[in-house]
């Protein structure tokens, strides 16, 4: 295919492909889906050969937060049964990331629910990545805490954060239909905030929720004017009891079209496989890793995740391997904090593509909330 080759060509020189062709990736048929893998594997082999980063969760905090985002099973007002807890002690979350660590995880990501912490709150996270890296000495810390006032940023990379996570989640024109109690451009400004203090930032989406290809691409393309080193790509968990619990919007292939968009829109960041891929990409999660460099072992915040020996089997078998503490994840030209200036321009057109046809039937029976890990006396499975 002509978009293919072209997409590949401006892939391997970091050039932002056209808002047509990234919609056109998402209009490509069944009968072209490997010939899409196979173009976005030669982008994700140019900048991260066969590598794979591990990342593990550790949910300091589970439930209970205030914001209303309606994807959230810990949102306010959420009747999903999930594990409710106040912070883990320093020593519990050290624990607890210590398993993720031994299973082979390269990044721990520490994660609280609410609408962003207080100054009591960074000092108590300070205290746990002290704790975690005094035993982890290499491991990459990344803090995902909600919205930052003036300064936290700063002081989480005086702790030794090495990254913040806050995913943009789906477009600025639909942002109020899933989320009333803070806005887009909240988290705009707290990726950059992050980015300023010199964390490396962590900026993603979740697809699934009923948006548009468009809604897609907008959210994507205002994740490249970002710059983030990390996008990880969510697919919803339509967990029970929350209002998006109905918005089984998915196929495997689906899944596949939207990771190699992200691919070929940020041709040299580190792409995650996020929340949901057991859920939805299914069988077809080997072939994802020709497109992605990323994933998280093991279970979720919530909901539990394909054992962590299943995740390095996958990996091996598919001919992969799994990143080493002393490899640097990001290409050589992105260590001074992204690729700014020296990306080329768009050639944006503004034109749209046609809908993806089909959804996933409703597979509520894949869905298995967490109950064991951070938060309980079970072991986890990393």
């Amino acid at each position: 295919m002509d978009l293919l080759n072209t997409l590949v060509d401006k892939g391997l020189r970091r050039e932002l492909p056209s808002r047509e062709e990234a919609l056109a990736v998402l209009a490509t048929s069944d009968d072209e889906l490997l010939d899409v893998v196979a173009a976005a594997g030669k982008v994700r082999r140019q900048w991260f050969g066969r590598r794979v980063k591990l990342n593990y969760l550790v949910n300091l905090k589970s439930g209970l937060c205030p914001e209303d985002c309606s994807y959230c099973s810990q949102r306010l007002g959420s009747k999903a049964e999930i594990l409710k807890y106040t912070w883990l002690k320093p020593d519990e979350a050290s624990k607890a990331a210590a398993a993720g660590v031994a299973g082979g995880a390269k990044r721990v990501c520490l994660v609280a629910s609410g609408r962003g912490p207080t100054d009591k709150d960074v000092d108590r996270v300070a205290k746990t990545i002290d704790a975690i890296k005094s035993e982890n000495e290499d491991v990459e810390v990344c803090a995902c805490l909600g919205l930052l006032d003036e300064g936290q940023a700063e002081r989480l990379r005086g702790a030794g954060a090495d990254a913040y996570n806050h995913n943009l989640n789906t477009s600025e024109a639909t942002y109020g239909d899933i989320t009333t109690t803070h806005t887009y451009a909240d988290r705009v400004e707290t990726v950059k905030k992050a980015h300023a203090a010199g964390l490396s930032a962590c900026s993603g989406l979740i697809a699934g929720m009923g948006e548009s290809d468009g809604d897609l691409v907008d959210v994507v393309y205002g994740l490249r004017e970002l710059d983030p080193d990390s996008v990880p790509v969510n697919f919803l968990i339509p967990f029970e009891g929350t209002p998006l619990a109905k918005e089984w919007n998915l196929t495997p292939q689906r899944c596949l079209r939207i990771l190699a968009m992200v691919r070929f829109v940020c041709p040299d960041v580190e792409v995650r496989i996020a929340g949901g891929r057991e859920v939805h990409l299914r069988s077809m999660q080997p072939l994802a890793l020709h497109i992605a460099n990323s994933i998280f072992l093991g279970d979720y915040l919530t909901s539990e995740g394909q054992a962590g020996k299943a995740d390095l089997d996958m990996i091996a078998d598919a001919g992969f391997e799994v990143e080493g503490a002393e490899q640097v994840t990001l290409p050589e030209h992105r260590a001074g904090g992204g690729c700014g200036s020296t990306c080329a321009p768009s050639s944006e057109t503004g034109s749209e593509a046609a809908a993806e046809a089909g959804a996933d039937e409703a597979r509520t029976d894949l869905v298995t909330v967490r109950r064991r890990g951070a938060g309980t006396d079970l072991a986890p499975n990393a």
